[in-house]
């Protein structure tokens, strides 16, 4: 992808490259259509056109993002095969393929760019597993892209998050993990080094599960 992606002010800027790795690697079946739920920068999205899918999707509930999105997919020459709409989770309809990378602890937002870190009750994950057996074609795939390390801290539990994704009607078909390479996971000054030394991010592939009987939109 030629360009670089340039925040707004108020729109968190992603620090971190291995969770985008994983989109820019994950096994691409259709690439008709695709939502990024929560775009933010637009960075997935840009990801996404760049593997070839001609349309996505982007929304976000902060106006401010959505500018930032829409600033960037022009400027990178983007514009005709993405979009960032306002608006909470899901656009209008169906697509084969819906992405979404849900801030990654439970907790309490302080500030709009905490907003992007902390979601409190896990309430943006569980809104985005309910919510995508409604939005999915009936071969397509949902993409959760999620770090541990709320589980490593003891915020979260996998059997929480196993569980949300069964009562959703959702099952996982794969999942691909990365280990993070940003400057803390080393740092053993930080006072979070021990959890951010075991942190693995991984990409969650998930389908509904009986496809041909999709729930109504």
């Amino acid at each position: 992808m030629n360009g670089r992606i340039h925040p707004h002010y108020g729109t968190f800027l992603p620090t971190r490259h291995e969770y985008v790795d994983l989109v820019a690697q994950a096994p691409l079946s259709n690439p008709e259509l695709a939502f990024d739920v929560g775009t933010g920068t637009g960075l997935l999205a840009a990801v996404l056109v760049n593997r070839g899918v001609k349309k996505v999707v982007g929304t976000d509930i902060h106006q401010r993002a959505v500018d930032c999105a829409n600033e960037n997919f022009a400027r990178l020459g983007l514009q005709e095969a993405a979009e960032a709409q306002l608006t909470s989770m899901f656009p209008d309809g169906r697509a084969p393929l819906i992405v979404c990378n849900p801030p990654w602890l439970p907790g309490s937002a302080t500030t709009t760019l905490d907003a992007a870190v902390y979601d409190p009750g896990s309430t943006m994950l569980l809104q985005f597993l309910d919510g995508l057996p409604h939005h999915l074609t009936d071969d397509g795939e949902g993409w959760l892209v999620l770090s541990d390390l709320a589980e490593v801290l003891g915020l979260r539990s996998r059997q929480l998050l196993l569980d949300a994704i069964d009562q959703a009607g959702l099952e996982v078909i794969d999942r691909l993990d990365t280990t993070p390479r940003h400057q803390r996971a080393t740092d053993r000054s930080d006072p979070l080094h021990a959890a951010r030394s075991r942190e693995v991010t991984s990409l969650w592939r998930l389908r509904t599960k009986r496809p041909g009987r999709l729930p109504p939109v």
